[in-house]
């Protein structure tokens, strides 16, 4: 699989996961959720996109990946989607990329929320180690992991905070 043919797939399914986000979002501020002021959406949104570019062009550059890593990064990938999709679907309505908050919603304590306080970000950190291993892209790969990784923890601080003010 080439580089570009990895970034086309990653490309589609964030398409879908903004057009879920976008219905949600639009359904949740009708419900008169409200957003922190302090999010950094405005850094994931260009982060999250930028590395997976940014490992497309380094995989283009070093070339193909070797089979066996492939077949870990598919594997790595596929399993950090399919707990996006799992921690997606118990969130329901309430899932977007934006932290939204609707005063006196229950907190989600289902699916893999049962096992994590915020899975979702476990899993975007598993689908950058195995985009990385796709594109082998190791440099552009761990920049992209460690910063995206540094987001997500002020992220978790702020979403903690809404959620305790809920």
């Amino acid at each position: 699989m080439t580089a570009m043919a990895v970034l086309a797939v990653v490309g589609v399914l964030m398409v879908i996961e903004w057009r879920v986000s976008v219905r949600n979002e639009r359904a949740l501020r009708a419900r008169g959720a409200r957003e922190p002021p302090d999010d950094v959406h405005r850094w994931m949104r260009l982060a999250y996109p930028g590395g997976f570019m940014a490992m497309a062009g380094e995989g283009i550059v070093r070339g193909a990946a070797a089979d066996l890593q492939l077949l870990a990064g598919g594997v790595v990938f596929l399993a950090a989607k399919t707990l996006k999709y799992w921690s997606i679907a118990s969130l329901g309505p309430y899932w977007s990329f934006r932290v939204l908050v609707v005063p006196g919603a229950p907190l989600v304590q289902h699916g893999p929320y049962r096992f994590a306080r915020h899975p979702n970000y476990i899993a975007v950190i598993g689908e950058l180690v195995g985009a990385a291993l796709l594109f082998d892209a190791p440099a552009a790969g761990t920049i992209a992991t460690l910063l995206f990784a540094e987001l997500i923890r002020r992220r978790v601080a702020v979403e903690e905070r809404a959620l305790l003010n809920r």
